[in-house]
């Protein structure tokens, strides 16, 4: 008798750890479940489909780099369209019917599609790291048809890593019912393999690139602030009072100063600077205050801003002006610096946040065997990571005027 009960206790902790009950989703829980999944999946379509809309109807944002922000879009709503709403029904459902040929399907456009979303931001930023190191030179090569092979390079190697497992690299049962579970293979070695290539390279990648950005931006901010601050120290010393600075220098560093008196005029500039790079305003506003040293086609004017007269050396009018320019200059150079790394920390916190739990589990759970997490958590998860791509629209446009200009026309276009 005692045998049989401890065969029966035996038992049902192995059930426990491998196979633990749950109790289906209430009719209420259901409902809210699908409404809440629902509106991710919504707003991940529309917003992504105004990113496109933006891009090819809006003319500033018509420029080869935000190709790269097209193809992202195109990859989130592949995961909106394709993923989303079958993983819905299997939530809520709480078991898959649609046979073991649809879920090897479903599962292959799950791994390919996010994926591909994910190397979308990683050539985002390498795209924004080479526009900020080599600056004039970048502009050259970056050509239609050179940003047209790296978004190719993207999903090519997104069909490579998700294509395995449909060649016999998994686990999958070769009997399926509809008790069996739909869900990617835990094949060890390719675990490792898709891990790696979808997640953790990438996020080594960004990681590297921006923290090149941000100390590209607090360099170039630094060196342009010291220059300007040495200026206006040159023009208070007692040494330089008697002597003349040569005009044409005094009106070319006063030219490429962001800040003029007028609110219009240092708004105009601000506009230039978005059109200058959409793709990568967030952090090439950040980085450059002036678009000629981002695009390398433009030098700038040896001339005053329009509506300002300069005298020669030693009127205090002058003296005034150039002084007025370089305190303004200064707290640009501040504001820009703490703005990149605000804006940085936003694009790595986000990716990080909705995708690291997914992949830290997707790793974990093979080669942990008494490991169990409940389905419950599991859908979290997993929907946290699809949530990346309702998100990206928000993350890489909110901060750029031009996004912002096309978005309302297009929402509020007049009839």
């Amino acid at each position: 008798m005692d045998i049989i009960v401890e065969n029966i206790v035996e038992e049902v902790d192995n059930r426990t750890t491998t196979e633990p009950l749950e109790y289906p989703m209430s009719t209420l829980e259901a409902i809210v479940t699908a409404i809440a999944l629902g509106i991710i999946i919504v707003s991940t379509i529309f917003g992504n489909i105004l990113v496109i809309m933006s891009v090819f109807t809006y003319r500033p944002l018509r420029n080869v780099q935000n190709m790269f922000i097209v193809s992202l879009a195109v990859a989130d709503i592949t995961v909106a369209v394709l993923v989303m709403p079958l993983n819905l029904v299997y939530t809520i459902m709480a078991q898959w019917t649609f046979g073991l040929p649809v879920c090897k399907m479903w599962l292959t456009c799950d791994v390919l599609c996010c994926t591909a979303s994910i190397l979308n931001l990683s050539a985002i930023a390498l795209d924004r790291y080479w526009a900020i190191h080599d600056p004039i030179n970048y502009a050259c090569k970056r050509t239609l048809k050179r940003v047209l092979l790296m978004i190719a390079g993207v999903w090519i190697v997104s069909m490579i890593i998700s294509a395995p497992p449909l060649i016999g690299w998994n686990d999958w049962p070769e009997e399926f019912t509809e008790d069996t579970p739909c869900m990617l293979t835990e094949e060890r070695g390719y675990v490792i393999y898709s891990a790696s290539g979808s997640f953790y390279i990438p996020l080594f990648i960004m990681t590297v690139v921006y923290i090149k950005i941000f100390e590209a931006a607090k360099h170039r901010i630094r060196v342009k602030a010291k220059a300007a601050a040495n200026l206006a120290a040159m023009r208070k010393s007692p040494d330089t009072a008697s002597s003349t600075i040569p005009l044409k220098s005094i009106q070319t560093e006063i030219s490429t100063i962001a800040v003029t008196d007028d609110s219009s005029s240092s708004s105009t500039h601000k506009i230039s600077d978005d059109k200058n790079d959409a793709s990568t305003s967030k952090d090439a506003e950040a980085v450059e205050e002036n678009n000629c040293a981002t695009n390398g086609t433009e030098k700038p004017e040896a001339t005053a801003p329009r509506g300002r007269t300069l005298v020669p050396d030693g009127n205090p009018r002058l003296t005034a002006t150039v002084r007025h320019y370089m305190r303004e200059k200064q707290k640009i150079c501040l504001l820009k610096e703490r703005r990149a790394a605000r804006v940085l920390g936003i694009v790595m916190g986000v990716f990080v946040l909705c995708w690291l739990p997914f992949f830290l589990m997707y790793v974990i759970l093979p080669f942990c065997e008494n490991c169990y997490v409940s389905n419950r958590l599991v859908n979290f998860i997993t929907w946290l990571g699809y949530v990346n791509s309702a998100l990206n629209p928000v993350i890489y446009t909110v901060f750029n005027m031009d996004f912002r200009r096309a978005f309302g026309n297009i929402l509020c276009r007049k009839r």
